[in-house]
């Protein structure tokens, strides 16, 4: 993985994926689901790694106060939302 000091400001999914420790192709669905904060430029999904450690952060204390350490990071990333579109559906059954 990469030092987390040389990573830029905006990642990727690969670069994201890794600082996160997850699959790319998870990454991709989260992305889609809006389970993580992400936005598109042009066809490609961006991150702001700013961004997302404001949101892990932010993530951990609603976890610790509610008991949960180390928990609800994995909640946020896992839950589910409902596709709304046609085109949602193709891509999670592409991608599996």
């Amino acid at each position: 993985m990469s030092d987390v000091a040389e990573l830029p400001e905006v990642m990727n999914i690969r670069r994201t994926a890794e600082y996160l420790g997850v699959n790319p192709e998870t990454l991709y669905k989260y992305a889609k689901e809006g389970s993580i904060p992400a936005f598109k430029l042009g066809n490609r999904w961006k991150f702001k790694k700013s961004v997302l450690d404001a949101w892990m952060e932010r993530e951990c204390r609603i976890g610790e106060a509610r008991g949960k350490k180390g928990k609800t990071t994995v909640y946020a990333l896992r839950k589910k939302r409902p596709s709304t579109s046609r085109s949602d559906r193709k891509f999670t059954t592409a991608a599996g």
